[in-house]
């Protein structure tokens, strides 16, 4: 049986006709370039996020770019954020010369940890805690951070948040209040990417920036279309940062998709559940969910040896499977700078060496789940 890590073609299919009537809508105006159908994709985003404001951008990496941008981080400044996420984050904030400051990652959820992050600022000397300007939690594979706690520690000293919620459109945060919050509207900023491998997907590279903050929304619009305002005319520096009209059409047909799909995921994510369960495997740890609504971008399992070789044998079987993040950044070569050692983070570094992301896409089938988790049992009693 061959099953792809994600099949947007089953995705596509179903919705083909309404997706080319739109695309042929945009033809057809010649706008190309913002407009009404990034206007109406940014008015239901900001609803759907529960935030005021929300500003298509280009991708999810520039959702982050700009943001520090707006929020006026530059060289010098000190963010913290954590180690195990794609490049983007911390790529982001170097882009600008401020410097990443890594914390370690809660194992269960793999976002980053707050006792973690109190600890770590505990470290700095005076001088560093004045540079500290903002700190990026990352919804990791479709799940809240602990938000509560992040945003005590961070307002405590006068930091801002920058939400990077780009795997995580939809998952919900359960407050200490009762309520329930959406990623991207509990910070300053929230980050979203609408890369094709997202639950939200266009058919190329596309963001969004969301806000509460009026003054912040103004200046992301400005800042998106090189800092001009009125045309031609500059007073602050921004960038080619707008999301174009064609990936805003296509996304207005799927977000009304988005619900439907997310559920999908979900009972996807309770049928591995119920599926290892009953074959009693062992060795293998599934994800937490934590406070909230897991969207499930990525289904993420640990097993405690043998990873390199299970996503072999998978790969062997037709299974589709990928390993999020085989190196965290605090060992990349390109921060290397920055002076931290392998073991400055374990937990990041366990992560990097014992997880594997399964399919989960809403079309998986129960008789695709289950010879997945057929696999994984032969394997583990094959090595045990």
């Amino acid at each position: 049986m061959e099953i792809p890590l994600l099949d947007l073609k089953a995705q596509y299919e179903p919705i083909k006709e309404e997706i080319i009537a739109a695309t042929l809508e945009v033809y057809e105006s010649q706008r190309f370039i913002l407009g009404p159908k990034v206007e109406e994709f940014e008015r239901r985003i900001a609803a759907y996020t529960q935030v005021k404001y929300a500003v298509g951008v280009s991708s999810g990496t520039d959702a982050l770019l700009i943001s520090l941008m707006s929020a006026g981080i530059g060289p010098g400044d000190l963010i913290l954020t954590s180690p195990y996420t794609f490049f983007s984050t911390a790529g982001s904030i170097a882009r600008l010369g401020a410097t990443p400051v890594f914390v370690d990652i809660d194992s269960r959820t793999y976002n980053i940890d707050p006792e973690r992050l109190e600890k770590r600022i505990s470290t700095l000397s005076a001088r560093e805690r004045s540079r500290l300007k903002a700190i990026i939690p990352v919804h990791l594979f479709g799940q809240c951070a602990d938000m509560d706690d992040i945003t005590a520690i961070a307002r405590s000293l006068g930091m801002l948040i920058i939400e990077d919620a780009a795997q995580a459109i939809g998952a919900e945060y359960m407050s200490s209040d009762g309520s329930l919050k959406r990623a991207g509207s509990m910070g300053d900023y929230g980050c979203f990417s609408f890369f094709p491998s997202k639950n939200l997907g266009s058919f190329g590279d596309g963001g969004m920036v969301t806000t509460n903050d009026e003054e912040a929304f103004q200046r992301l619009k400005i800042m998106r279309v090189h800092g001009a305002h009125p045309k031609y005319y500059h007073r602050i520096i921004g960038g080619n940062f707008r999301v174009d009209a064609l990936q805003a059409a296509i996304l207005l047909i799927k977000f009304n998709y988005l619900e439907e799909w997310t559920e999908k995921r979900r009972g996807n994510a309770c049928t591995y559940r119920e599926l290892f369960a009953t074959q009693g495997i062992e060795g293998i740890e599934l994800p937490s969910e934590n406070k909230g609504r897991h969207i499930y971008n990525q289904f993420v399992i640990r097993i405690d040896q043998g990873r390199d070789e299970l996503k072999r044998y998978l790969t062997d079987q037709g299974i589709g499977c990928e390993i999020y993040y085989p190196v965290p950044l605090h060992v990349q070569e390109c921060f290397r700078c920055l002076g931290y050692r392998p073991e400055d983070f374990p937990v990041a570094l366990e992560a990097a060496a014992k997880t594997i992301a399964l399919p989960i896409y809403p079309e998986l089938r129960y008789e695709q789940i289950k010879y997945i988790v057929g696999k994984i049992g032969s394997f583990c009693k094959r090595t045990m």
